[in-house]
């Protein structure tokens, strides 16, 4: 989809009229396919939209992801969810962290 379908569907979505938009852009009503990166810039402020949310509107880009404040099986989920090399990473890392946790705790008992 080209960029001036994209922002069409968006000022739909918003609820706004192209002379709305164009004029808050100091565009003529139908250059949205000429925009400029400051344009593009400008438009994402009005929206409140990063450019690549704009670029890629109808593939909704994906938010962050956080584990901290999921609980034990949400977070096993989601590590199950990484290819098998990060997996493994992740669990070369935990190991490391409680093996040295296991040898702080001998050696403070002592």
């Amino acid at each position: 989809m080209g960029i001036g379908r994209i922002i069409k569907k968006i000022r739909e979505d918003k609820g706004l009229m192209q002379k709305e938009v164009s004029a808050y852009l100091g565009l003529d009503n139908s250059n949205y396919n000429k925009l400029s990166v400051e344009e593009l810039l400008k438009f994402s402020k009005l929206f409140n939209l990063t450019t690549d949310q704009i670029l890629n509107y109808e593939n909704v880009i994906p938010e962050e992801v956080t584990i901290e404040d999921k609980p034990d099986f949400g977070k096993l989920h989601l590590i199950n969810q990484l290819d098998e090399e990060d997996r493994s990473m992740i669990f070369k890392m935990v190991d490391k962290m409680l093996t040295t946790k296991k040898i702080k705790d001998f050696f403070n008992k002592m």
